[in-house]
């Protein structure tokens, strides 16, 4: 089978076409014939940072994570897939687990679901790591019918799943973004768009919460946006956070009596940790597709497998609206 493979990482590396054995199933795996993959900023990561993330798989190495492909062969005790099942799901490019910058990839039954009926195989691919990773936060905060919601990043691969998500649960949600083409996407998503570029934490909690503060705060920014965050949360409140990797006075967490929740979406993958749940949420996420309450947004250029590095190239460009998409088979 063809693989675009990375034979050494840095900024510069460069993805090679290579010719591999196509991967034999094993008990409680399945085969998959992979239609399409997408690219999330954690591939960039690994592909930029290499060795310095302790999740980067060992060279050479094939990146891809997500993945909506057809299974055409079923391993010893997986009984919920059948061979023919149009499938989606999260199940590889890091640590031992090989990825889906391939024409089949051997998944982890567990970490796989049904694909939603009423999309396409390209919009299937773009949301398993976002939309478990949104579906996480925004039920470790509690999420429930009538609280206010603040999405940092709402038009972002995690931050567009969210808004969808927190109105389908019944909240009154808004978003921050930093361009026309954001605010607006936001706004066609149903939340109420914040400039932050215009905008100060101050003024927004005073105008949608009467100063109050939200009763969740989603960020997918993270960084030093962080601390806005606290600030928008109400006393008690909560705060769901993607990108936490940073050092920072918690002071603001204490006084207000905060809840933080980080969202690593990823722990199931690297330690075997629950990851029936993953295919669990998958399956919950399609009826919520079903009923309509939740589409993908992809963004307008289109990639092959042999463009890869143009596709790495377009996510990490910022100019993308919506999820990066590659065509594989």
């Amino acid at each position: 089978m063809k693989t675009m493979q990375l034979t050494s990482y840095g900024e510069n590396a460069q993805f090679i076409e290579t010719d591999v054995p196509t991967p034999a199933v094993k008990p409680g795996h399945i085969l998959v014939s992979i239609a399409a993959t997408s690219v999330n900023t954690v591939d960039t990561m690994i592909r930029n940072m290499g060795s310095d993330l302790p999740l980067s798989p060992a060279l050479p190495a094939t990146l891809g994570m997500d993945f909506a492909g057809t299974v055409t062969e079923v391993g010893e005790g997986v009984t919920q897939f059948n061979v023919g099942d149009e499938v989606y799901g999260c199940a590889g490019g890091l640590a031992d687990l090989p990825g889906t910058l391939a024409q089949y990839i051997v998944a982890d039954a567990r970490l796989v679901a049904i694909k939603p009926a009423g999309l396409t195989m390209r919009e299937a691919a773009a949301l398993p790591l976002v939309a478990i990773t949104a579906y996480e936060g925004l039920h470790r905060a509690g999420i429930k019918q009538g609280d206010k919601v603040l999405v940092h990043g709402g038009s972002g691969g995690v931050g567009h799943v969210a808004v969808q998500l927190a109105r389908y649960y019944g909240a009154t949600v808004y978003s921050t973004g930093g361009g026309e083409q954001q605010l607006a996407l936001i706004e066609k998503l149903g939340a109420t768009p914040i400039n932050y570029r215009t905008e100060s934490v101050e003024d927004y909690v005073q105008k949608h919460t009467n100063g109050e503060g939200f009763d969740i705060v989603f960020d997918t920014v993270g960084g030093a946006n962080m601390q806005n965050s606290f600030e928008a949360a109400r006393l008690n409140g909560q705060v769901s956070s993607t990108v936490s990797l940073l050092e920072m006075d918690l002071s603001t967490v204490h006084f207000k009596g905060l809840s933080l929740h980080v969202v690593f979406m990823l722990i199931p993958m690297l330690h075997d940790f629950h990851r029936a749940e993953h295919g669990e949420i998958l399956s919950e996420l399609a009826k919520i597709i079903g009923s309509g309450a939740l589409t993908p947004v992809l963004d307008s250029e289109q990639f092959s497998l042999a463009d890869v590095g143009a596709a790495h190239a377009r996510l990490q460009s910022g100019k993308g609206m919506g999820k990066v998409v590659i065509d594989i088979n």
